[in-house]
């Protein structure tokens, strides 16, 4: 712990007349309170995938064939 959030720690300690322990409890239990939910990770999805083979058509050739194909 940093040594100036202990120093802080330190002084409420002794302010309040409670061992540190008991203040960093205290604090941790307040974080777990209101921490919003922890959310699992996301699952990984392994997506299938094919190989298509090599491309044969080139860029222009391949819009000349989408605009054919929708009548452009």
């Amino acid at each position: 712990m940093p040594e100036p959030v202990l120093q802080v720690l330190r002084q409420i300690a002794a302010a309040e007349d409670r061992p540190l322990s008991e203040i960093v409890r205290r604090a941790a239990e307040q974080m777990v309170r209101t921490y919003p939910a922890v959310r699992r990770k996301p699952v990984r999805v392994a997506l299938r995938t094919f190989d298509g083979g090599a491309v044969l058509a080139g860029a222009g050739d391949l819009r000349a064939m989408a605009s054919e194909e929708d009548g452009r």
